[in-house]
């Protein structure tokens, strides 16, 4: 399994934005294949810079989701609203 956490920095006033279309699509991106969890997670001190924090079966399982439709429709419409370049990491657990 991996992990994938995605830093959005967005413009301040966008948020509600971006907000409405994460919750248009994370239904379906939680069930694409291969994606185990899903969550949006929220800097406490910057208002506007989120994270999506996921996990998936493997990288081919991640690579399969980001070449699809439903990744580049949704990338599409979030991609205009940032204020600063999305910084993405893929991690694993390597102990506790």
């Amino acid at each position: 399994m991996i992990k994938r956490i995605v830093k959005l920095t967005f413009r301040e006033e966008v948020v509600p934005e971006f907000l409405a279309i994460f919750e248009a699509s994370k239904a379906e991106i939680r069930a694409f294949g291969g994606n185990l969890h899903l969550e949006l997670l929220r800097d406490t001190a910057q208002l506007n810079v989120l994270f999506t924090f996921s996990f998936w079966e493997n990288e081919q399982a991640l690579e399969t989701y980001r070449q699809s439709e439903l990744f580049k429709t949704t990338w599409a419409k979030t991609k205009v609203l940032f204020a600063d370049k999305a910084a993405a990491w893929t991690v694993e657990s390597i102990g506790n």
